[in-house]
This record gives structure tokens, C-alpha cells and sequence, in this order.
């Protein structure tokens, strides 16, 4: 029994350093009670299998509950076949750091990382939800973000939690976080842009099937005929798929927002669905300008599984799954994540796609001088999926070094500094306009040009190492 509890208590443990519960260090103390459970070298490959996947079934049953509301029979499905990868990481770090217990750790810190970086594309897109490094988003771990991004935070924890000389690995990750504090590449343009997020209101836990979408829009529509003219904002942002048309372009929606467009003499960033065919629909984010027209638009990508697309409908409908939920699949777009905005160019990630920083970095190489992210969680009840995604646009702003626009229907809406602060969260539900100048930059931090290949080839090289290492103190003991 003493085996099962304690795997899936360190998992808990590591899911509660997660918002909203959100006290960092328990990640690590979480990680060095497991540590010893699976470094032990005389543990069969079964029950190192078994404490790997228990320990992966604590942190994600707590740390992806919000999943619950989006498929429940979805939910207990994924944490069980996600956690069988911590599974997997727990056999192969013990079998490559085999004869050692020293290179046992350091091959499991390597095996569990990738654990991580394969969840976060694997399957249907991946899941990148309560990830170490939402984890970290307010440690001075964080910091790490500009020049390793997520990679090198997960890493670094789970080698302060492996560790046999915590001291030294925590002089060393102290080094690289001076680093990443003091050097940045990215500088201010010298401009700065006054911008109004505008937050319409509203209940959560609705799906759009079961709402009004022109209530949602009407909302924001009234939320937007708020700001004066005398505020002098620059542009206006609303969230995600706030406007439901089967086309935009002809419909009374563009009019009223033109409207608002001519009277404050500002673009306005909006998102839409629009029908695309009887089965499905594009999920976008478009720019407004006074004049009537539309001069920029970016199609979302990264489509939540089970929430924008359903993998596996027929399978699922036949067990008689609720795919009704989903009635359309959204169509996944091609375009570069960026909007030209006239005076300037954002990269945009829509919701889902601030916890991928593949996505956002796509903008900022093309010159984007701050990250603008409108989302929609209406439908989850609790705010376990909205304060993650807070922290996931925190790393974002560290890793891009750049302002980061946040907006929500129902809430969070927030601006994030690029040192990861957050500034002016709205609360739940509530209708709010929030007005903030961001300073608009250029140029691109070590992890922007980078990207996440170079750190995952270093850690299989390392694996290799290690590997090599073992293989060759047992070659020396048989001869």
C-alpha cells in the first residue's frame, strides 16, 4: 500500500504548486519524495513502471480537472493514458542509469522531461496544461523562460528534485537565472501603444450550444460604447469568437462594430466564428478599421481537442459519448500568427495556443512587437484552467520578452509586463474595460531563435551520454 500512496501523493503534491492552489516550491518537495521511489536499484521494471504512472495520475487528476467540463468521460481517459509517459520515463531513466544511482537520477531528470515536451504534442495536438512550468510561473524559475523556454524549467526541476548535489545544481540554475534577468537582446521601439481590453460579462460554464451568441456580442458591443474618446486608446481588443455569424463580412455585427471603430477612430481586433460548410467552422481573429475594412485576419491553428474538434466522433458517438457538445469541428488555419495592425504587428495566439510557445514565437519572428491573446473560457466552471492560463501567458511574455494582451469573455483579462507581472486582472463574470499602455519592442530572446529542438536534442544526447557512461563501468567490471 506504502507504495502506491507515496507516488501519488508526490503527484499531488507537484499538481498543487499549480494555480490556483499555486505554492511553487511543492513541485520540488512533491518530485524529491518521489525521486527515491524509482532512483532505488533494485525496484523490478514493473513496479517502476507502476510508480511512474501513479505518480503522473496524482499530478494530473488534480491538475487537469478543469477537463472535466470539457469531456467527462474524456477526463479520467487522458490522465490515465497521459500518466503512462511518467510510466515509461520511470523504466527507461532506470535502465540507462543502470549500475549507478547517481546517473540513475540524472537519466530520469532527462526521461521525464521528455515525458513532458512528448505530452505537450502528443496525442490529438497535446495537452500542455499544469506543465512544470505553469508550475513556476511565479519562482524565480521562470526566469530561465527567455533562454530554454519550458524545456529548460521543467528540466531544472526535476534535476533540483533528482538531485544527489543539490547545492551545486542549485548554484548552477542560480547562474542561469542572473543570466536570463540581465541579458536580453530585446529592446523598446521607443513606442508605446494605449490599448482597451474589453471584457463583456457573463455566467461561466456555458457552452455555445446552449447560449445566445448575439447576447455574448451585445455585451461587448455596450462594454465597448464605454470608452470614451477622451481615454485616447489606440486599439481596441475583444476576445474569442465573441461574434458567432455565418459570414462576417455581410453581417450587422461589422456594422455596429464599425461604428464603435469610427468613433473612437481606432482598429478593432475582434474574434469571429463563421460557418464553414454544414460540418464545420473557422475560428479567427480579424482586424476592424473605421473605414469598414477588414485589413487583417489569423485563423486559429491549435484547435482544442474535444472543445473546437472531436477525435474519434464515430467511435465515440457509437459508445454513446456526448459529442453533441461539439456538433462542428473548426477548421485549422494556415496563416502565420500575426495581424497587422497598421500601426504595428502582434502575434496572436488564440486561447488554447498561449500554452504552446512554438505559437507565439511564430509572430515574433515575424516582427511582432507585443502578444496578443484573446481567449474564451466560458465554458469551465472554477477557475482552475483560467489562472493556468494566466501563468502560460506569464512564460510567454518572459520567453518573447514582450508585453502580453490577455482577454476573456467571462474573465481573466489581464496585460502581463515582460518580466511576467501581471497587471489589472478583472475578476470572474464581471463586465470591465481594462485601459493599459504597452511598450511596444523588437528584437528576439535566445529561446525566440532557438526554439524548443536544440533542448530536446540536447537531452537525448545527454541520455546518450549517460548511456555510453554505464554501458562501459559494466564492460570494465566484467573484465
Amino acid at each position: 500500500m506504502k507504495s502506491r500512496i507515496r507516488p501519488l501523493v508526490a503527484g499531488l503534491l507537484v499538481a498543487l504548486s499549480m494555480p490556483p492552489w499555486g505554492w511553487w516550491p511543492l513541485a520540488f518537495i512533491g518530485i524529491a519524495i518521489y525521486a527515491p521511489l524509482v532512483i532505488h536499484d533494485t525496484m523490478s521494471t514493473r513496479k517502476r513502471f507502476f510508480t511512474g504512472w501513479i505518480f503522473g495520475v496524482g499530478w494530473l487528476s488534480l491538475g487537469w480537472v478543469w477537463m472535466w467540463f470539457l469531456t467527462a468521460p474524456g477526463y479520467p481517459i487522458a490522465v490515465v493514458v497521459f500518466s503512462l509517459l511518467h510510466g515509461l520515463a520511470a523504466v527507461i531513466g532506470g535502465v540507462i542509469g543502470k549500475n549507478s544511482s547517481t546517473h540513475r537520477a540524472f537519466a530520469l531528470s532527462c526521461t521525464h522531461t521528455l515525458a513532458e515536451v512528448l505530452r505537450f504534442s502528443f496525442p490529438f495536438g497535446g495537452v500542455p496544461l499544469a506543465s512544470l512550468g505553469i508550475s513556476q510561473a511565479s519562482s524565480p524559475l521562470a526566469h530561465l523562460a527567455p533562454l530554454g523556454g519550458v524545456i529548460l524549467i521543467t528540466f531544472c526541476v526535476f534535476r533540483l528534485g533528482f538531485g544527489r548535489h543539490r547545492l551545486r545544481i542549485a548554484a548552477f540554475i542560480a547562474l542561469l537565472i542572473v543570466i536570463g534577468v540581465v541579458y536580453s537582446p530585446v529592446s523598446s521601439t521607443g513606442t508605446q501603444l494605449k490599448v482597451a481590453l474589453v471584457q463583456g460579462g457573463g455566467e461561466q460554464g456555458t457552452h455555445a450550444v446552449d447560449s445566445d451568441p448575439r447576447e455574448v456580442f451585445d455585451k461587448h458591443l455596450a462594454a465597448t460604447a464605454a470608452i470614451s474618446v477622451d481615454d485616447r486608446v489606440e486599439l481596441v481588443i475583444w476576445p474569442e469568437n465573441v461574434i458567432n455569424v455565418p459570414t462576417f463580412a455581410n453581417s450587422q455585427e461589422l456594422t455596429l462594430v464599425v461604428e464603435q471603430a469610427k468613433r473612437l477612430a481606432v482598429p478593432i481586433s475582434v474574434g469571429i466564428t463563421e460557418d464553414a460548410g454544414s460540418q464545420a467552422f473557422t475560428n479567427a481573429q480579424v482586424v476592424v478599421m473605421p473605414d469598414g475594412a477588414i485589413t487583417s485576419r489569423y485563423d486559429k491553428k491549435r484547435r482544442v481537442p474535444f472543445g473546437e474538434f472531436m477525435p474519434m466522433r464515430s467511435l465515440l458517438e457509437t459508445l454513446g459519448a456526448p459529442t453533441d457538445l461539439v456538433p462542428r469541428d473548426a477548421v485549422a488555419g494556415k496563416d502565420p500568427a500575426i495581424l497587422d495592425l497598421g500601426m504595428t504587428r502582434a502575434a496572436v495566439v488564440i486561447s488554447w495556443e498561449v500554452f504552446f510557445g512554438g505559437r507565439a514565437n511564430e509572430g515574433v519572428a515575424r516582427d511582432a512587437s507585443f502578444i496578443m491573446n484573446p481567449t474564451n473560457g466560458s465554458s469551465y466552471t472554477w477557475t482552475v484552467l483560467q489562472t493556468q492560463q494566466i501563468a502560460s501567458s506569464r512564460l510567454r511574455a518572459l520567453e518573447q520578452d514582450r508585453w502580453v494582451a490577455q482577454v476573456s469573455p467571462t474573465g481573466f483579462s489581464a496585460f502581463i509586463s515582460p518580466t511576467g507581472k501581471v497587471l489589472h486582472r478583472t475578476k470572474v463574470s464581471e463586465q470591465h474595460v481594462i485601459i493599459g499602455s504597452i511598450d511596444l519592442r523588437h528584437g528576439r530572446t535566445l529561446y525566440s531563435r532557438l526554439g524548443n529542438s536544440p533542448y530536446i536534442l540536447l537531452l537525448a544526447f545527454m541520455l546518450a551520454w549517460v548511456w555510453r557512461r554505464t554501458t562501459r563501468k559494466e564492460s570494465s567490471r566484467v573484465t
